[in-house]
């Protein structure tokens, strides 16, 4: 049972991890916006593109993030402390049931509405694959032994991405079935996890730098 815990746990919590920072559920009235006046053929093929778009830059950004480490000279300590207080404010306005200044601003949102591929820029970038959502997969694949023990990231974003599309591209029947009260509900419970998150990434870099001993798992 042990052995299957600890096989498991990685996989959940690059799940977890990814899922609830891009949090699809917290864009949907922000997509639904953008796309008013979308025949459905029309709002499902920005929908697709949003996931798209997200799936690329995050897996490029998990690709590549060791090698930009090296390159700008940051330790892996110094960007999980980075990640992790990016995490934390975007679950400190979770919590509140607001959606984030750092995933996307009123003013982006406002010019969104005037563009005609809003799938692009900005739902796919920065509202789903924004700084949040980077940085947690950056460092979770550096704290990654090799690139086999890497695949549960890349496999969680797939997932987010492909459940991303789903819950986009039927935005009006999601956000009929949550209401406004389910959607705060949700909303709030994912800021609770990503507050967590956010905390374990500063405890595993103070153990990375040794200052104190490795935290036993529950």
């Amino acid at each position: 049972m042990t052995s299957l815990h600890a096989y498991l746990l990685p996989w959940l919590t690059a799940l977890t991890a990814v899922f609830f920072i891009v949090d699809p559920f917290a864009a949907t009235p922000a997509f639904l916006a953008m796309t008013a006046g979308y025949a459905p053929p029309r709002r499902k093929q920005a929908a697709r593109r949003a996931a798209l778009t997200c799936l690329l830059v995050l897996c490029l950004f998990a690709t590549v993030g060791k090698y930009l480490f090296r390159a700008f000279g940051v330790s892996l300590p110094a960007f999980k402390f980075a990640g992790g207080l990016l995490l934390l404010l975007v679950a400190l306005d979770m919590l509140q049931a607001r959606r984030s200044r750092t995933q996307e601003t009123p003013e982006e949102q406002t010019d969104a509405c005037q563009t005609e591929d809003v799938g692009i820029i900005p739902m796919g970038i920065p509202m789903l694959a924004g700084p949040g959502s980077i940085s947690t997969v950056m460092v979770l694949v550096g704290q990654a032994p090799s690139w086999r023990e890497a695949m549960p990231v890349m496999v969680g974003i797939a997932i987010t991405c492909a459940v991303t599309y789903g819950v986009l591209a039927s935005a009006d029947r999601v956000e009929a079935f949550l209401g406004e009260l389910g959607e705060r509900v949700i909303t709030r419970l994912m800021g609770l996890m990503l507050t967590a998150i956010a905390f374990q990434f500063f405890v595993s870099a103070l153990v990375d730098m040794r200052v104190i001993p490795p935290v036993p798992l529950p």
